[in-house]
């Protein structure tokens, strides 16, 4: 244990060291609160407080955890699935909020970055975009809660209601991205997290940079090791490891065709550019998708009541039929109830169904099964479906409007014409839930009269006459025998509300007269729409529909923002073993943006040419044999070769050698060009370290060496850095002794200035690595040795 004397003097104080259940291999802190997410090894989520209590445990049945991250404004955190599922976590109580399968494979990276920039108006004011629906709609329905039914098979939890509108309504959100990346080599992109407006994948991109030799190149078996999208929006930095080749066959140099970690630009401005367009066609699709999953979530819930009820009416009525074949009878239920309904003598079979099988009892129960089930469905119907489809329609309305402005809408690939389709298609829904509740009514009535003449024929054949003359009308209403032969003959053995409610029905047409079709047509021609066949359709059916229209509707925009999004650049980085992925190679990298030191400006393009980006990693011992145990920074990649054309320095790198005796475990890029490593003291006798060392120094500080732009045919660039490597000082103050050997992940918490060190005897340490001015502000010595040591 330190003394109190030795804490004052030893940088980073211990906030606390805690023993762990399992070892960690994710964390990450909430960037807005107190909160520690960690995954475990056996792939469960631990969310605790800074005092380490902890809030809740979750863990996806079956699933393992891939990757994980925050949501910018930390109410929400993106957990990335080994099956290439994205699932949103509430930060309040871990409920499920949403789960899309954005990839095939498996996910290995995840980044949620939201627009640094308010929007502003030309009279300086911030500039939001409002959602007008509320205005008049009340809150959009949910899914309904039925038994038999489980709302997460849509990808919802149904309770945490508050928090699910939370993540939905993205109104008063700043622009923000989801960047997902797989070991395919696919990365894909997401509004809000919740809306895919673009998929890429780096083996696509043929890339001609200064960087390498002068030629077209390629990677090929690539995975995505890590992303970070700049704070601007504008750009993507892409970490992959794969081969790298020439992308012409007949110019292909056999120097050229290496396996190793590469950094690739990507240029993503059409966030930035279209960052208004964007927010609001995710915000109403976004919303319409959430609509559609309710509608679906309905029409299955009241299919499935209706089924129950339905099946409880064929379970009583269908032993009928045997008996009529048992006592030799040549005919049918409907014929023996018709025979009945006329005045004939009840026939036997008849007579012992309906005093000895069914009787007044049975008959009541089955009165009621019906009407419930009616009961139900008019509720879901008035609570969720019809609630749903028009606010479906006023949404797909309002981007109908949106994809007029030709001028702004069309550049991010909102069609007029698909949206026109999909608007008449929101339209048709709609009167399809209105000729559904007419039919249910209609089918409802239909089955209460049946059931009443039923009741009444029960009650005289089991000798109650008397007692049924003497009954108020209220509590034996008269029956119409016209509607009871209708039901013998079209609803006995029919299901109508089946056919319109099932989604196995969806290829069933519904036979419309010549008249109704004719008066259609004359309907046409005053406009509006242009589908006549719409009412011989299911309601599953149009709603498949306008589900198919919609998801054609916004595969435009998807296609036109992924085809915006290209490289740029391309920078080798270091040579790593074949047979290494993603998945199997653990290289510690940090990439960050920070402000450049330019004169402050107002323009849009200075405001993006004022961020720089860091990118920290480990090259592993096998890279290169002549620069053991190093760590590497690189700085302005994002600028490329015209760097200095702009104004700015070339790409520049730095090379630091970790002294002999220690083995870097985990980087981390912190605040104003700060970074911390964390450090595992070996031994030349055994390599089971007994203590750690955590580091922090300025980056800005350290002698950056410029990238030369050549044509040879070395392109590891950071190869010609071998002589300019410098020794790091673990005298420097700011280093922290860990008695713990320590393991990945190093969690730091820029905001909170706090550090999480995860012990290989499962313990978490958690250190204050801000410190009173007064202690810092004569720390500013550099952590390397003032003369450049060659290795």
């Amino acid at each position: 244990m330190e003394t109190e004397e030795s804490q004052a003097t030893i940088p980073f104080q211990l906030q606390f060291d805690k023993p762990l259940a399992s070892q960690v291999k994710f964390a990450e802190w909430n960037p807005e609160k107190d909160l520690l997410a960690m995954v475990t090894e056996d792939s469960k989520i631990l969310l605790h407080r800074f005092n380490w209590q902890r809030l809740w445990t979750i863990s996806p049945v079956g699933k393992c955890i891939t990757a994980l991250c925050w949501r910018p404004d930390g109410k929400a955190i993106a957990v990335g699935l080994e099956d290439g599922t994205i699932s949103l976590h509430d930060v309040e109580n871990g409920k499920l909020l949403r789960s899309v399968k954005s990839h095939s494979v498996a996910v290995v990276c995840l980044n949620w970055e939201e627009d640094g920039q308010l929007n502003l108006d030309d009279g300086g004011n911030i500039s939001t975009y409002e959602d007008r629906t509320p205005r008049f709609f009340p809150p959009a329905p949910r899914v309904p809660r039925m038994p038999g039914v489980v709302s997460g098979d849509a990808g919802f939890m149904d309770d945490n209601e508050d928090s699910f509108r939370e993540l939905s309504n993205s109104s008063h959100q700043r622009f923000n991205i989801l960047c997902s990346g797989d070991k395919d080599g696919s990365i894909c992109f997401s509004i809000f997290g919740i809306f895919h407006i673009g998929k890429i994948n780096i083996h696509n991109f043929s890339i001609l940079t200064p960087h390498l030799v002068q030629a077209t190149c390629r990677l090929q078996n690539a995975s995505v090791y890590k992303v970070a999208l700049s704070r601007n929006l504008c750009h993507l930095i892409v970490l992959s490891i794969g081969d790298l080749v020439q992308d012409k066959v007949e110019l292909k140099d056999p120097q050229m065709s290496t396996h190793g970690l590469h950094c690739l630009l990507l240029n993503t401005s059409i966030f930035r550019k279209r960052k208004n367009e964007l927010h609001q066609v995710a915000l109403q699709a976004s919303n319409i998708t959430d609509l559609i999953e309710v509608f679906r979530a309905s029409l299955s819930v009241m299919s499935k009541q209706w089924s129950d009820a339905m099946h409880t009416f064929h379970e009583k009525f269908d032993p009928l039929s045997s008996l009529i074949i048992d006592h030799g009878l040549d005919s049918c239920p409907q014929e023996e109830f018709l025979s009945l309904l006329g005045g004939a003598r009840t026939s036997p079979p008849v007579h012992q169904f309906l005093v000895n099988s069914l009787g007044e009892v049975g008959l009541k129960r089955v009165a009621k099964a019906i009407h419930n089930a009616g009961k139900e469905l008019h509720l879901v119907v008035q609570e969720h479906l019809q609630p749903a489809a028009e606010i479906i329609a006023f949404r797909i309305g309002e981007l109908r409007g949106l994809s007029r402005w030709r001028a702004r809408y069309q550049g991010v690939g909102l069609d007029e014409n698909m949206i026109d389709s999909a608007t008449e298609k929101a339209g048709m829904l709609l009167v399809q839930v209105e000729r559904f509740m007419r039919v249910l009514a209609t089918v409802l009535y239909q089955f209460q009269n049946f059931f009443t003449w039923l009741t009444k024929c029960v009650k005289l054949l089991m000798s109650e006459l008397k007692l049924l003359m003497t009954e108020p009308s209220d509590q034996l209403p008269p029956f119409n025998s016209e509607l009871v032969v209708i039901f013998l003959k079209f609803l006995y053995d029919q299901d109508p509300v089946r056919q319109l409610l099932d989604p196995s029905e969806v290829d069933h047409n519904i036979e419309i007269d010549v008249d109704t079709m004719q008066r259609l047509k004359e309907l046409v021609q005053f406009g509006g729409f242009s589908d006549t066949k719409f009412l011989q359709r299911t309601l599953a059916k149009e709603f498949e529909q306008m589900e198919y229209c919609f998801k054609e509707a916004f595969q435009m925009p998807f296609t036109t923002i992924s085809k915006k999004i290209h490289c740029e650049d391309l920078l080798p980085l270091c040579p790593l073993p074949s047979s290494s992925t993603s998945v199997s190679l653990n290289i510690p990298t940090s990439i960050s943006y920070y402000k450049d030191v330019l004169p402050e400006a107002s323009t849009c393009a200075s405001y993006q040419r004022r961020l720089v980006d860091y990118i920290c990693f480990r090259i592993p011992d096998d890279s290169f044999l002549d620069m053991p145990n190093c760590v590497a920074i690189t700085r302005g990649f994002m600028y490329g070769s015209s760097g200095t054309e702009k104004g700015y320095n070339s790409l520049e790198a730095a090379l630091l050698h970790v002294p002999d005796g220690y083995h870097c475990v985990d980087v981390s890029l912190y605040k104003e060009n700060q970074i911390i490593l964390l450090l595992n003291e070996t031994t030349a006798i055994s390599e089971s370290p007994e203590n750690a060392r955590m580091m922090m120094f300025q980056a800005s500080g350290l002698p950056f060496v410029s990238v030369s732009v050549s044509s040879n045919a070395n392109h590891w660039k950071l190869n010609e850095l071998k002589e300019c490597v410098v020794t790091l000082e673990m005298e420097n103050e700011k280093v922290r002794c860990i008695p713990h050997s320590v393991t990945v992940p190093l969690a730091v918490s820029a905001s909170r200035g706090v550090a999480c060190v995860f012990a290989a005897r499962k313990r978490a340490l958690v250190y204050i690595l801000d410190e009173d001015e007064d202690e810092t502000s004569d720390v500013e010595s550099l952590p390397f040795s003032g003369g450049v040591t060659t290795l």
